[in-house]
């Protein structure tokens, strides 16, 4: 099976006279996969995924991203790559003079397509997230929970190849993550590979999918 995702004694450092982050971090993900990358506060888990999605660059060896050396390629192929992924950052990054509609539909609109093409899958997404009711309002009146299934909707809108989330069901109910959970692994098994960086050790067990594990910058645990 081919890579997604591939990092070769990866190490990173933000400021040049500071402390790795990452250290010496070795694993593969195939394409179509699904896992959890868990560890405590601080162990590294917002950065290696920002490696992932070309929010940073390693300060030494490679990642590779769906056979693409994240530090050689052009600007043209960067930009093409991000359009495969789907991210749910930890801060949720939505569009304040947005809707709820319009902040989920944004990685369509940006792809080309048209409101008419994408209006009754936006809504339908929207719905299965719990957000029906709130498909015109906008960021500043929703609530933490809400803006989180939001910013997940707008990830997996466009069924991207590669799904990256950070903390997904960090601000909702146990039964909003566990519907999410069942939304991610329903675009697992269409194909998509998944990666979810999460604290929540009951839904990881409840999953049954495996985990890569970090502890202060290293990877201590790793699939086979």
């Amino acid at each position: 099976m081919s890579s997604a995702v591939r990092f070769e004694t990866v190490g990173l450092r933000y400021d040049a006279y500071g402390p790795e982050v990452l250290r010496d971090v070795d694993f593969t993900l195939p394409a179509g996969s699904f896992h959890f990358l868990t560890g405590a506060s601080g162990a590294g888990k917002s950065s290696l995924l920002k490696l992932i999605y070309l929010g940073a660059a390693p300060s030494r060896g490679q990642v590779t991203v769906f056979g693409q050396e994240t530090t050689r390629i052009s600007p043209a192929d960067r930009t093409s790559l991000r359009r495969r992924m789907g991210v749910v950052f930890h801060d949720f990054q939505l569009i304040d003079h947005l809707t709820a509609f319009d902040n989920a539909a944004l990685p369509l609109r940006v792809a080309g397509q048209k409101p008419k093409a994408y209006s009754e899958d936006v809504q339908e997404l929207l719905n299965w997230v719990g957000l029906g009711a709130r498909i015109e309002s906008y960021p500043p009146a929703l609530s933490a929970g809400e803006k989180q299934r939001l910013a997940i909707a707008r990830a997996v809108v466009g069924r991207p190849w590669l799904i990256l989330a950070d903390e997904p069901t960090g601000a909702v109910d146990d039964d909003m993550a566990v519907r999410i959970l069942r939304l991610f692994v329903e675009l697992n098994r269409l194909g998509a590979t998944v990666l979810i960086a999460t604290h929540d050790h009951e839904l990881v067990g409840r999953s049954g999918m495996p985990s890569l594990h970090l502890d202060r910058g290293r990877l201590t645990q790793v699939p086979a």
